[in-house]
C-alpha cells in the first residue's frame, strides 16, 4: 500500500483542514519539499511488520448453527489446544470477540469489522495457552463494546442464561453467558465501565476487573488506554485466581503497565477466610436514582454474610463515589472519539503492539457509520461535538478530578481492607424489543453502569460475587480493594463462596 505523492487539490484540501492559505508557488514547493518525507514512508511500507510470532496451530474455526447456540452467546467456535501441560490443563477457555485470536474472525459486534482476521494472538492468548488452556471458541459482545446491556451487537441480542429475552449484560455478554451455561470453564472479559463486572453479575459467575494494567491489554482493540482492563470471567473463585494468575505480568509493549512486576500466586491465597478484615459499606453504592428495593436488599443480605463469617463490617460515606459517572464521559466519550474512532482504534503516541491490518480495516470507518449501534454514534457525536467547541480540557480535567475520586477511596482503604456495594443497582432487564426507540435502546445499554465505571476511572480491582436471586434473576455484590490487592478480594469470595449455594441466598 505504497503512499503516493499528494496532488496540488489534495494539499490544498490539507491545508484548508488546518487553516493555511497556501497559493499555487507554495503547493510547488511543498510538493517538492515533501518528496523526501513520501519516499520515507514508502521505506517503512516495504518492510516487514514486527509482529510477535504465533506458537499454536488452529483452524478458523466455525461459525454454530442457531440449535447449538441457543442464547445467541457464540460468535466462533474452534478448538486451539495449548501446552501439554501446565496450571491451566483441562480448563475450556472462551475468548471475547474483541480480543486477537490468530486466523480466527473478530468483528467486535459491529459489521464494519465483519471479515476481519487478526494474524496475531492477544498476549494473554499466548499466556493462557502456555499454562495448557484450551481455546474452545470467541463469544459475541456488544458493538465496539459500548454497551452494559446484551442488544447493540450486530448479530442479534445476546440472552440471559436465567432467561431468555432479558439482558446478560454487556460488553462481555456472551463470555457471562457461556460460563453460567457451563459450555467454559472461564472467559476473556473486557471492561472499560463494568464491562466484566456487569455481565458477570447478571449473568451469576465471578468477574475480576484487575488493577489497572495488571493484565497486558495487548493484541485487544482498544476504547481508551485510561480506562482499558482485561480480566477474567469464572463459574468459580478458585478458577478466577488460576486464569488471573496465568495472564497478569508485565508483555513490554502495553503502556497501561506501570505498576509491580512481582508475580502474585493468587491460587494459593484463597484461603483464611475473613475473619478479622475490615470491609466498609459504601453508602453511595445503594438507594440511586435507578436503584431497585429488592436487588439492594439482596445485597445486604450478603453483607450480613461476610459479618457472620467473621467480618468487621462498617457503614461509610464516600461523596466522591457520586462524582464517578460524570467523570467517566468527558473521559469515555473523547477517548472513544479520539482512540477508537478517529484513531483507529489506537490512536498515538504510547508504545504498542499496532496491529495495523487492524487499523486498514477501521479506517474510513465513516463511510458506513450508519452501520454503528445506536451508542456508538451518540457517543462520538458527543466526542466531535465537545472536540471542535472545547478542545480537549474537558478530558483533562475529568482525569484530574479522577485523582480526588482515588483519593477518597484510598483514605477509606487505608483503614479498611475493601470496600462493598452492589455492582449493578438493578436485576436485569428485559431485552428492547426490535422496534424500540433510541431513547428505550440507550437507556439499556447505559442505565446500569454507575456503580462500576468509578473503578475504571480510579483503577482500583473490583470483583463481582454472584449472592443471590431476585425474581430468578442473579444479583452481584462487588469487592474492591486496594491497588495490585487482588490476593484479598479473592480471599473473602472465596470465603462468601465456600458459604453456601449462592442461588439459595
Amino acid at each position: 500500500m505504497a503512499v503516493q505523492m499528494p496532488t496540488a487539490e489534495q494539499l490544498l484540501e490539507a491545508a484548508d483542514e488546518v487553516g493555511l492559505a497556501l497559493s499555487d508557488a507554495d503547493i510547488a514547493s511543498y510538493q517538492g519539499l515533501l518528496k523526501g518525507n513520501i519516499d520515507a514512508y514508502n521505506v517503512v511500507d516495504a518492510l516487514p511488520d514486527n509482529l510477535p510470532t504465533v506458537k499454536y496451530p488452529r483452524t478458523p474455526g466455525r461459525f454454530p448453527t442457531p440449535a447449538e447456540n441457543t442464547h445467541n452467546a457464540w460468535y466462533v467456535r474452534t478448538s486451539i489446544k495449548g501446552a501439554a501441560s501446565g496450571p491451566l490443563k483441562g480448563k475450556r477457555v472462551a475468548v471475547k470477540d474483541n480480543v486477537m485470536l490468530a486466523g480466527v474472525p473478530m468483528m467486535n459486534g459491529n459489521a464494519i469489522l465483519e471479515g476481519y482476521v487478526p494474524e496475531v494472538d492477544a498476549t494473554i492468548i499466548t499466556r493462557l495457552l502456555d499454562a495448557g488452556a484450551e481455546i474452545v471458541g470467541k463469544t459475541h459482545c456488544e458493538s465496539y463494546c459500548i454497551s452494559g446491556g446484551s442488544h447493540t451487537g450486530a448479530k442479534g441480542p445476546v440472552h440471559n442464561p436465567h432467561r431468555m429475552g432479558y439482558s446478560a449484560g454487556g460488553s462481555s455478554s456472551g463470555s457471562g453467558v457461556v460460563v453460567a451455561l457451563g459450555e467454559a470453564d472461564m472467559a476473556i472479559g473486557g471492561d472499560q465501565g463494568g464491562s466484566i463486572r456487569m455481565p458477570s453479575a447478571w449473568c451469576g459467575i465471578y468477574g475480576m476487573k484487575p488493577t489497572h494494567g495488571l493484565v497486558p491489554y495487548t493484541g485487544i482493540m482498544p476504547i481508551e488506554v485510561y480506562l482499558d482492563h482485561t480480566g477474567p470471567m469464572t463459574a468459580s473463585v478458585a478458577d478466577n485466581a488460576l486464569m488471573l494468575e496465568a495472564m497478569a505480568g508485565h508483555d513490554g509493549y502495553d503502556p497501561r503497565q506501570y505498576g509491580p512486576t512481582k508475580k502474585v500466586k493468587y491460587s494459593k491465597l484463597l484461603d483464611g477466610g475473613v475473619k478479622d478484615l475490615k470491609i466498609a459499606v459504601v453508602k453511595e453504592g445503594f438507594a440511586r436514582p435507578e436503584s431497585e428495593a429488592d436487588s439492594d436488599a439482596k445485597v445486604q443480605q450478603g453483607i450480613a454474610l461476610l459479618k457472620k463469617l467473621g467480618a468487621k463490617v462498617t457503614e461509610v460515606s464516600i461523596p466522591e463515589h457520586l462524582l464517578g459517572p460524570a467523570l467517566w464521559v468527558p473521559i469515555g466519550a473523547e477517548g472513544i472519539t479520539q482512540t477508537m474512532m478517529f484513531g483507529d482504534g489506537y490512536g498515538l503516541s504510547r508504545q504498542d503492539l499496532y496491529v495495523t491490518s487492524l487499523m486498514d480495516k477501521l479506517h474510513g470507518w465513516q463511510l458506513r457509520a450508519n452501520e454503528l449501534s445506536e451508542t456508538t454514534k451518540l457517543l462520538t457525536v458527543l466526542g466531535v461535538y465537545i472536540r471542535k467547541h472545547h478542545g480537549s480540557r474537558y478530558y483533562g480535567k475529568a482525569v484530574n478530578l479522577g485523582r480526588r475520586v482515588t483519593a477518597a477511596y484510598d483514605a477509606v482503604l487505608a483503614e479498611h481492607d475493601l470496600l462493598v456495594m452492589p455492582t449493578m443497582p438493578l436485576k436485569p432487564t428485559p431485552l428492547p424489543p426490535p422496534d424500540a426507540s433510541r431513547e428505550l435502546y440507550v437507556k439499556r445499554a447505559l442505565e446500569m453502569l454507575n456503580n462500576t465505571c468509578p473503578f475504571d476511572i480510579t483503577h482500583h480491582p473490583a470483583m463481582t460475587l454472584p449472592c443471590g436471586l431476585v425474581d430468578g434473576l442473579p444479583i452481584g455484590m462487588m469487592l474492591v480493594g486496594k491497588h495490585y490487592d487482588e490476593a484479598t478480594i479473592y480471599r473473602a469470595a472465596a470465603a462468601f463462596e465456600a458459604a453456601g449455594d449462592w442461588k439459595k441466598m
